[in-house]
């Protein structure tokens, strides 16, 4: 599995849609795509999943207004449930010679949503025929790990080894899954996620590669806070872990938004949830005093690329930042 941040052919999205997930939130959702798309157009091609025509209507609509490089948009009319096409789509693989895909199998972060499990049969109907499959068998979520490229994988206890995933597998049986089917030498292990996440625990929303043997990882202030101990937990183990050369890695850290609801529900925003394309980067931002902290250590990751921070207020309603909504297809 390559690392973000090699060269990519494409990126993947689902055009959001289902009004159980945004409630009235949609539009918010919509704006924070066509943003998405409109950047992610000027550097490479984007595949754009529609479940209906009636919604492609809606999402041409929406993007007339953009500036969308011409022909670097498709879009397929495929059901997928929702956007989170990280989590249920292809992981791509690649060789010397070749670009291949694993398909893993996706339960809806433990049976929570009937309405999203359609998504377990979207790499099925994506035009992906060129690329050779390998179907691993098991639960996974892309969301759940993070790569660095040259074989080593971080990922969480808490989302992994969730009985709700694969209640038949050991931790070694699950280890050697991603082994066989990822490439992957070296698995690091951090322990849970963040306050207002329904996936008990994806990595992607707490500690990411920017390089070969640097992570940035998010941490908590304020001591009075759900998310102090067990971010402060992870931060403490990324400080004695190494990579597959068996080097420390370096450790980075982003700030935590403060604490931000809709009703009663506590969003789980996180810087943590960027995306990494050619020539750009996607961060998620919240409106807050922190957003300009995080958007500064992320140019300083990628000073070959423009940090870009994109207002994902509507978008986190879902569940779900930039991140989780896109799915890169490597060169």
């Amino acid at each position: 599995m390559p690392a973000e941040w090699e060269p990519q052919a494409a990126v993947w999205m689902s055009w959001p849609y289902n009004p159980g997930t945004w409630e009235d939130h949609l539009a918010g959702a919509e704006k924070a795509f066509v943003e998405i798309i409109e950047i992610l157009t000027k550097h490479e091609r984007v595949n754009l999943l529609v479940p209906d025509a009636t919604v492609r209507a809606r999402a041409e609509k929406k993007l007339a207004k953009a500036k969308i490089r011409q022909g670097n948009l498709t879009i397929h009319v495929i059901q997928s449930g929702d956007v989170w096409i990280r989590d249920y789509g292809p992981i791509f693989v690649k060789n010397a010679s070749e670009i291949a895909y694993t398909k893993w199998l996706y339960n809806a972060y433990g049976n929570k949503y009937d309405d999203l499990l359609i998504g377990n049969e979207v790499p099925d109907k994506m035009p992906l025929k060129e690329f050779q499959r390998f179907d691993a068998g098991i639960v996974l979520e892309g969301g759940s790990i993070d790569v660095n490229g040259t074989g080593t994988l971080i990922t969480t206890e808490s989302c992994l080894l969730s009985p709700d995933r694969n209640p038949h597998l050991t931790k070694e049986e699950i280890e050697q899954a991603i082994k066989d089917f990822l490439g992957i030498t070296n698995i690091l292990w951090l322990s849970a996620g963040i306050e207002g996440d329904d996936t008990t625990g994806h990595v992607d929303d707490l500690t990411r590669f920017v390089n070969r043997s640097t992570v940035v990882t998010v941490v908590e202030e304020d001591n009075s806070d759900a998310n102090y101990k067990p971010l402060m937990e992870n931060a403490k183990r990324l400080r004695s872990m190494k990579d597959e050369r068996g080097e420390r890695l370096n450790v980075l850290t982003l700030p935590m938004p403060k604490p931000f609801y809709v009703g009663d529900r506590r969003m789980a925003a996180s810087y943590a949830n960027f995306l990494i394309a050619n020539g750009v980067v996607l961060v998620p931002i919240y409106n807050q005093p922190s957003d300009k902290e995080a958007l500064n250590t992320l140019k300083k990751c990628f000073p070959d690329r423009e940090v870009i921070g994109i207002d994902c207020r509507e978008l986190i309603f879902g569940y779900g930042s930039i991140h989780c909504a896109t799915m890169q297809e490597p060169a």
